[in-house]
């Protein structure tokens, strides 16, 4: 049986480092109250003058992931590119992407699921795989924030969180009959919940799409509403992960290490206490990275490959997230 195996990754931030005090020459706040509320110290920006760009980010990552498994860019079969902050509004990340990696007809796809990006990437992944579509696949998660949040009071809960990076994992299909792979996996949005986390304009249901009112009222920035997002994750974070430790057959027990998105620290350390498990069972970054969407899983996983934090044969791990759509799932993988 043809199984989706993860062959190489790789992770790459920029150099400029923006702690919780550099925060405080733009708006009115601490490094307590950010590390309180979210656990971050620091988060990565690209530079200053800007002209970095997700693909730029995910360049980096894919070298790195792709020198690992081996292989070249030519031995490509697809690339999907998970991002909520592309270069341009179109055409996507990933073919952006392709070219960079000096690719002239791979397919790219570009998805926009945000915080759960690299959950529903591999399972795209892993059906395409098993379809027989494709058997080599470059899937990377990269995020641009900092040139696109609000450096002002107002934006404060927002912008403190947020950070650039990128993550990239070559995934390949192989024939055998090993219990590996993704074991189960499961994946939900509501809508009902879009304004909780969104950025309205510009927008093409608004005409005209952009004005200088919306400018100066501020609706060209993310708006979140924590509180709600916050009750969200702790909630269903725990429900979706026993509905994929029961499809696999599994026990929390059975998991070597737990990669939750990294959004707050707060959550993750509810999540974990609703798992019972230990600091050695789950990774975090947050802080030292800040929230990086849909890089935050993929930039984790490469780390904690690279710290030999798992098993080098067969380890089993848990990826989970919620974030913006409401989108959320996990996800439960076992290395060959």
């Amino acid at each position: 049986m043809k199984k989706m195996i993860i062959r190489g990754t790789g992770r790459y931030l920029p150099e400029r480092i923006v702690t919780n005090a550099d925060m405080t020459q733009w708006m009115d706040t601490s490094d307590e109250w950010i590390e309180q509320r979210t656990g971050i110290k620091e988060r990565r920006w690209i530079p200053e003058e800007g002209n970095v760009g997700a693909s730029d980010l995910g360049l980096e990552a894919s070298k790195i992931a792709l020198a690992r498994a081996g292989w070249t860019p030519e031995d490509l079969d697809l690339i999907i590119f998970a991002t909520l902050s592309p270069d341009i509004n179109f055409p996507g990340s990933g073919c952006l992407l392709q070219s960079k990696l000096g690719l002239k007809s791979t397919p790219a796809l570009d998805i926009r699921q945000q915080c759960t990006g690299f959950l529903y990437g591999m399972q795209i992944a892993d059906a395409y795989i098993k379809s027989g579509y494709a058997n080599r696949i470059l899937f990377v998660g990269s995020e641009v924030h900092s040139t696109g949040i609000e450096k002002a009071t107002r934006g404060r809960d927002v912008t403190v969180i947020f950070g650039d990076g990128a993550g990239a994992v070559c995934l390949e299909g192989v024939e055998t009959d090993e219990n590996v792979g993704v074991l189960a996996a499961s994946l939900h949005a509501q809508g009902d919940y879009a304004e909780s986390l969104m950025l309205e304009a510009p927008a093409s249901r608004l005409n005209p799409r952009l004005t200088h009112e919306m400018i100066e009222d501020g609706r060209v920035w993310p708006k979140m509403d924590g509180r709600n997002i916050f009750k969200l994750a702790i909630t269903r974070l725990p429900e979706i992960t026993q509905t994929v430790l029961g499809k696999a057959g599994l026990t929390i027990g059975d998991i070597d290490m737990v990669l939750p998105h990294q959004a707050n620290l707060r959550i993750n350390q509810s999540f974990q206490k609703s798992l019972g498990i230990g600091d050695d069972k789950i990774y975090n970054n947050i802080q030292k990275y800040g929230n990086t969407t849909a890089a935050s899983i993929p930039i984790a996983l490469d780390e904690v490959i690279e710290k030999k934090l798992i098993p080098e044969k067969n380890a089993t791990v848990l990826f989970a997230g919620l974030g913006a759509g409401v989108t959320w799932g996990a996800m439960i993988y076992r290395f060959l």
